[in-house]
């Protein structure tokens, strides 16, 4: 049998567990080419919550009654492909909110084995989240020794790798935050040079504090009166990478903003939307350079682990919340040689 989280409802404003449902079928035999893979670990993004609307976005918005959809990663435990076989751990891309996903061989990506490296690293620094951080600072943001980064959300998954990379680049960097636990973190163990706790501080006055001579990249994944701050002190030919609008995603009303664009006009700011799928084709060299800061030691990071397939909707408010420190993932079942709980 297997258990998949459905889509009953779009959800208004805050995501409720009445809009998806736990659904138990039988599962179907496998058809040639097919891998079945039950889920260790399903990650939970902010994007989670774009696919539940009806928005236009990068991807279709999940159906009413379709699964819901997520990534995660998986324990082949059948297989009618050739190059997967029982026991392989795999990426399973973009699956469902299930137990068991069976998928195309074709879609999924067989996770190499690096000495030291835990599992969760898959879902942070060397995963999607890893490759957002990678490819958005150093693709778009084309951070220079002696800069000043500005990271928002920079305790989340993508933020906190954001930050020290650019730290590795020789920059400086300045996290928002929204604890002094988070705070904290970022400086002492992420390596930051300073941190702002926005629900403590006045962002404005703090930025002016912390980066005396402006701003020159913004890595954006929050918007509202966060992003205004910060746009208000960029400086000229300054880079934001657009990651991310985190704190409008539940509004029920439109969201207005920026307040002063114009401003990205006086300096000749250089702006970029962009989605970590946009970059898939160069992933590889984006793990393979963030596997070696992390085998060096040069990257820090944190897994917020939640247990059970059925926690999955109520733990993503986590995200919009402020709750999570670093990558948040579900723990669907137990990690191969593990003793289960």
């Amino acid at each position: 049998m297997n258990k998949t989280w459905v889509l009953r409802a779009r959800p208004v404003g805050d995501v409720k567990e009445s809009d998806l449902e736990l659904v138990e079928a039988p599962l179907a035999p496998l058809k040639e080419g097919e891998v079945r893979a039950r889920t260790i670990y399903l990650s939970l993004d902010p994007t989670n919550r774009i696919w539940m609307s009806d928005m236009d976005a990068y991807l279709p918005p999940v159906g009413l009654g379709d699964p819901m959809r997520g990534g995660g990663l998986g324990l082949v435990t059948e297989s009618r492909f050739d190059g997967l076989e029982p026991g392989d751990i795999v990426n399973t891309g973009l699956a469902h909110w299930a137990l068991y996903n069976t998928l195309p061989g074709t879609a999924l990506s067989k996770l190499p084995q690096l000495p030291g490296v835990p599992l969760t690293a898959f879902m942070g620094p060397i995963g999607a989240t890893g490759m957002t951080a990678y490819f958005g600072l150093m693709d778009i943001g084309k951070p220079k020794e002696g800069e000043t980064v500005v990271v928002s959300a920079a305790a989340g998954a993508v933020g906190s790798m954001v930050g020290q990379i650019a730290k590795i680049q020789g920059c400086r960097v300045v996290g928002i935050a929204g604890s002094e636990d988070k705070c904290k973190w970022l400086v002492e163990t992420a390596g930051f040079d300073a941190a702002i706790n926005y629900k403590k501080e006045d962002v404005g006055a703090a930025l002016d504090k912390h980066c005396p001579d402006g701003i020159d990249i913004n890595f954006e994944s929050v918007g509202g009166e966060i992003m205004d701050a910060v746009i208000a002190r960029l400086n000229d030919f300054s880079r934001m990478p657009l990651c991310g609008l985190i704190s409008t995603y539940n509004a029920t009303e439109p969201v207005p903003g920026p307040y002063n664009f114009a401003n990205l006009l006086m300096r000749r700011t250089l702006v970029k939307g962009f989605i970590v799928i946009d970059y898939i084709p160069r992933f590889a060299e984006g793990m393979q350079q963030m596997a070696q800061w992390l085998m060096e030691g040069k990257l820090k990071y944190e897994t917020d682990v939640v247990r059970g397939l059925e926690n999955a909707p109520s733990s993503l408010s986590r995200l919009f919340e402020g709750k999570n420190l670093g990558k948040l993932v579900v723990q669907v079942s137990d990690e191969p040689n593990m003793t289960p709980a």
